[in-house]
């Protein structure tokens, strides 16, 4: 597979525009196996080195090929991933940028799709009823776009316009759980038992109500995705003072094989870093 990659790169950039795009194209293919074995990879420090250099190339893929929809669709769902999984966490203002290049390679994707007919919409009613008209087949470019950006909100809610964009994440995201709310593990269901969870009651927030979609999260992923019990314990457990669940939920994360979800040991592996450090945390919550 490298020695591929490598002789279609070269390709790329000696031979002419025809040539470029199919090679181009064949490429976004392969890359499509090479992020499926990322997220089967255990280790974090050679997933993390992984990701950013694939990111890298599929950047420049896209500059020779802008048009093409796998790759606007994996520089998406990438950068989004990328800041969650190995940057959330110790450096949230880098984390942050790279929510913000995630959302605005969903926001091409979904106007190479037609989502955006006239780009992307200045208004949070346009928005609105551009979502509405969104379909099955927008789903995946629909829920990356809205990660990106929900990831880019909680990080800055000290931020005017974060206040202001949530209204639009929430509509992405209620779409999503309209189209198909199982999709990627039940994550939508995480992201509204996140903000349930962790905004005061006279603001919106509602702990019953995030704990709800926690525990549906749970079982559509029939509870293999183990950084939606991280979420749990973190945004409705700590929040609501019930440390016997705080406990048993981090513990439940920590004593998981690693093969509990064949396919995504890279999400269990940073499911256990957070359990650990959020345990580490106990005696401060607490």
């Amino acid at each position: 597979m490298r020695i591929a990659i490598i002789s279609l790169i070269f390709t790329l950039f000696t031979a002419g525009c025809s040539v470029q795009k199919l090679a181009v194209n064949v490429t976004s293919g392969i890359f499509g196996y090479g992020i499926e074995a990322i997220y089967a990879e255990p280790d974090l420090g050679l997933a993390e080195t992984a990701v950013g250099s694939n990111l890298k190339l599929l950047e420049g893929f896209h500059l020779a090929e802008p048009k093409n929809e796998k790759i606007l669709f994996y520089l998406t769902q990438g950068f989004a991933a990328y800041a969650l999984a190995f940057h959330e966490e110790s450096d949230p203002e880098r984390a942050s940028l790279f929510y913000l290049r995630a959302r605005d390679y969903g926001y091409k994707l979904l106007e190479k799709r037609g989502a955006f007919k006239n780009g992307v919409p200045q208004t949070e009613e346009a928005f609105k009823a551009a979502i509405a008209k969104m379909d099955k087949d927008d789903l995946g470019a629909l829920f990356w776009t809205a990660f990106a950006w929900g990831g880019w909100v909680n990080l800055n809610r000290d931020d005017a316009q974060a206040v202001f964009d949530l209204g639009v994440v929430k509509a992405m995201m209620n779409r999503v759980l309209e189209l198909d709310e199982g999709y990627f593990f039940g994550a939508a269901h995480l992201f509204f038992g996140s903000i349930s969870g962790s905004i005061p009651r006279m603001l919106g927030g509602d702990p019953e109500k995030a704990r709800e979609h926690f525990e549906r999260a749970i079982a559509l992923s029939g509870g293999k995705f183990l950084v939606t019990d991280v979420y749990m314990a973190r945004y409705y457990a700590a929040t609501t003072l019930n440390e016997e669940l705080f406990d048993e939920t981090l513990q439940k994360v920590l004593d998981a094989p690693m093969d509990i979800n064949p396919g995504y040991e890279l999400m269990t592996s940073l499911a256990k870093r957070q359990a650990a450090s959020l345990k580490a945390q106990r005696d401060e919550i607490f």
